[in-house]
């Protein structure tokens, strides 16, 4: 018949034959698995490698585990013999093809595992984290080729720390030195997630450290740690650890196997009894060691201590000594033995059946080298429900568990499912948890740990480097002017949507509102009664005149040109009011263009009027040849001449990049402006500048006649009124461009109001006082009385 056999560590099963630490200790070596291998070679009962003279027992395969070690010097000697190989522990990296070869994984890629971790880090956001390993080759492994890809991913680490490896050459003493050294590096840590990479025996050592550290100065809640520990760890003890503590597991979180519940495997743990069971021998030693109790051994006389009688109960045995339920790698273990058994059964009914006399198998055992190739092609549903199946690398294809320890005081623990990896499943779903039912170290009181380097940025914050620190440690600076943070730990802030603004507190984005000179303000509506005031005023100067338009003040200096300026002046005071209230296309167009050309013929009336009196006295001297220049002609041409170059430069602005309306993002920071684009600023300057040139001249012809005779002209108050005129134009321009938002409609709605005012005050004013107030001065005998 065939055998399968089972290698494992003896320390897996929490039970050593010597009361000796050292020697509990030394049962972790790996090394002992060649002397195991070699016997699977050998007769039975005999260790004779490499010679058999039993017929009945052949070798089919062989499940070794779990530690890696285990792995490895169990496929030195057994892939010489091509014997397939079912490991369900992690596979050590092999570069020996032979080996690999034989290799059967009752065991995921670990790469899963490790992209698993990340997720759970990056899940709870613990980015400050310390990383404990095992001083080996799987140990720094990991360090070069995981650890790499964490800082990547933005995890980073306060320290890394490394437990002792197991071995004849380091003794007792120096190894749990080394053991508690690190663990105090780790316990005084300010992270509170601890990352353990380690193998099944690392447990032993991390159940020595919270005991022995109780005579350290390490504080009490520094011992409330959450400990990420890898599928390769379990838990295990030595005998003398029975009654330790285990409390530093409670809230901690482990990766295993994905397993199910296998029908009746407690009522088949619960049924095993040493005493119908002789030929374990384990059984018998495990059995002393649970219960500290002996079996009556016949050849000594006296025993002291408790008898076993063999009745006593697997179950009242705490968590800590023994568990009922199948853990990850008992899974594993029940799974290869059904995937070997199905593999058998195939190779049975394949074409390399070969029978000969009375159904016996000819040379079995030259044959089974070929049962790794049935072993790999497997698929079949266990009686729990779950699929066993390889792909091509020769791995299980399943996923992982994410265990969370629950301890009590009676030294036994729970392992409660809270989360999986399916590397099968879509990306969404690979990775899940279930944080309510997550049980959390004490010192958290249920709460959510947080593991970071230092504090969150609160919202309306940025992070900065602090030097000399890693990445993950940062100061936290507010905000730069314009920009927000909606997020804490936020790298850079950023700058709100145009049409939105910053709170005070920077952590949000408000929506601007919507502003423009209205009606409904009392600067709007204070401009609007002031403009229909003056332009009311300027109407009564206009009846004034056109009822008084033969007297001889009225008749002084071109009537017409008088009409025609108070005309413009009052079109002038009007034409305030398209700059107040909501800006529309139509609006738009005729705001500057209209306020250009009524000002441009107001100022060339003015400029008319100058030059009039001008010429007037010029006729006047005896032989002048001014006389064909004096007339109506000339004071008529003049206004047209000007007036309809500002109307061209106002129409090719039409035409090529009229006005339009706008909203302006920019001008305020906490509203949006609704404006009138200017559309070309070039010609919207040349416009004030004709203007602005109009004016000047105006004002220097004035200036010039200023000393004529009162009778003949009005020069000086011409005079007067420019300078009021570009005195305020010349202010305006340094505070428009100061401006910002609805106030620049403001400032031009004044300057148009104030000049056009300084010129009704300056030149209307005194002919008014004159024919409302003093009708007798308005005679043409007056006149000339004064003027003598």
């Amino acid at each position: 018949m065939s055998q399968i056999s089972i290698l494992f560590n003896p320390i897996d099963f929490d039970k050593c034959p010597s009361n000796d630490l050292f020697d509990d200790i030394v049962h972790f070596s790996a090394s002992w698995t060649y002397r195991a291998a070699l016997e699977l070679l050998s007769t039975y009962s005999r260790f004779i490698p490499n010679y058999k003279c039993d017929t009945q027992n052949y070798l089919a395969a062989v499940i070794g585990g779990p530690n890696s070690k285990v792995c490895l010097h169990m496929a030195n000697i057994l892939s010489n013999y091509k014997i397939p190989q079912l490991i369900y522990g992690p596979v050590p990296m092999r570069n020996i093809k032979t080996e690999v070869a034989f290799y059967n994984q009752m065991f995921p890629n670990i790469d899963h595992q490790y992209e698993g971790i990340l997720k759970l880090l990056l899940h709870f956001r613990w980015l400050w984290t310390g990383v404990v390993i095992v001083n080996d080759e799987n140990g720094e492994r990991f360090l070069q080729s995981v650890v790499p890809k964490f800082i990547l991913r933005g995890i980073c680490f306060d320290f890394i720390g490394r437990f002792p490896s197991i071995s004849y050459t380091n003794g007792i003493t120096d190894l749990v030195a080394d053991g508690l050294k690190t663990f105090n590096v780790a316990m005084r840590s300010t992270a509170n997630v601890l990352i353990i990479h380690g193998e099944i025996d690392s447990m032993t050592l991390l159940r020595m450290s919270p005991d022995i550290s109780e005579y350290e100065d390490i504080p009490i809640k520094a011992t409330g740690k959450v400990w990420v520990m890898t599928i390769q760890m379990d838990f295990t003890s030595l005998p003398f650890q029975r009654d330790q503590d285990i409390d530093f597991l409670h809230g901690s979180l482990s990766f295993t196997i994905h397993s199910k519940e296998v029908l009746g495997f407690k009522e088949f743990v619960q049924m095993r009894n040493p005493i119908l069971e002789k030929e374990d021998g384990f059984m018998r030693l495990y059995w002393e060691k649970a219960f500290q109790c002996h079996f009556v051994d016949p050849e000594e006389d006296m025993q002291d201590g408790d008898i076993c009688t063999g009745e006593e109960k697997l179950e009242a045995l705490p968590g800590s000594i023994f568990e009922t339920s199948m853990t990850g790698h008992s899974y594993s273990i029940y799974n290869a033995v059904y995937a070997v058994a199905h593999a058998m059964n195939a190779m049975h009914s394949s074409k390399f059946k070969r029978r000969v006399n009375e159904g016996r198998l000819k040379l079995w055992n030259q044959q089974m080298w070929k049962l790794n190739h049935f072993v790999k092609s497997i698929s079949f549903n266990n009686s729990g429900g779950g699929k066993v199946s390889f792909n091509r690398n020769g791995e299980l294809e399943s996923g992982f568990d994410i265990i969370n320890w629950v301890t009590f005081p009676n030294q036994s623990f729970r392992r409660v499912k809270v989360g999986k990896i399916d590397p099968m499943a879509p990306q969404e779903e690979a990775f899940s948890i279930s944080e309510e039912v997550i049980v959390w170290p004490r010192r958290f009181n249920q709460a959510q740990p947080l593991s970071l380097c230092n504090a969150n940025c609160p919202l309306g914050y940025q992070k900065t480097k602090k030097e000399g620190k890693p990445f993950c440690c940062y100061d936290c600076i507010t905000c730069p002017e314009g920009k927000i943070s909606n997020q804490t730990d936020m790298d850079e802030c950023f700058q709100c949507p145009p049409d939105h603004y910053p709170t005070v507190e920077k952590d949000s984005c408000v929506p601007k509102d919507i502003h423009f000179l209205s009606y409904g303000e009392p600067l709007g509506i204070s401009l609007a009664c002031f403009a229909l005031s003056l332009s009311f005023l300027t109407a009564l100067v206009l009846w004034i005149f056109i009822r008084h338009r033969d007297t001889p003040i009225v008749k002084a200096n071109n009537r017409n040109l008088s009409y025609t300026l108070l005309i413009s002046l009052l079109l002038s005071f009007l034409c305030a009011l398209l700059f107040i209230g909501r800006p529309e296309k139509v609006t738009c167009l005729l705001r500057q263009t209209a306020f250009g050309i009524i000002f441009s013929m107001a100022v060339s009336c003015v400029l008319a009027k100058t030059v009039i009196v001008v010429l007037a006295f010029m006729v006047t001297k005896p032989g002048s040849s001014m006389r064909k220049w004096v007339g109506k002609q000339q004071a008529t041409s003049i206004v047209l001449s000007c007036s309809l170059i500002q109307a061209a430069i106002c129409t090719v602005w039409l035409a090529n990049s009229p006005p339009f309306p706008a909203l302006d993002n920019h001008s305020m920071s906490k509203e949006i402006v609704l404006e009138c684009n200017e559309g070309s600023v070039t010609l919207f300057y040349c416009v004030l500048g004709f203007m602005g040139l109009l004016a000047i001249v105006s004002f220097s012809v004035a200036f010039l006649a200023r000393k004529l005779p009162d009778s003949f002209n009005e020069a000086k108050f011409i005079t007067f009124s420019m300078l009021v005129f570009c005195s305020v134009w010349l202010s305006f321009v340094p505070t428009y461009l100061s401006t910002k938002g609805k106030y620049i409609v403001a400032v031009e709605i004044f300057s148009i109001l104030a000049s056009s005012a300084g010129l009704l005050g300056c030149i209307f004013s005194p002919k008014c006082y004159i024919i409302v107030m003093k009708p007798e001065l308005n005679s043409k005998e007056q006149l000339r009385r004064r003027n003598q």
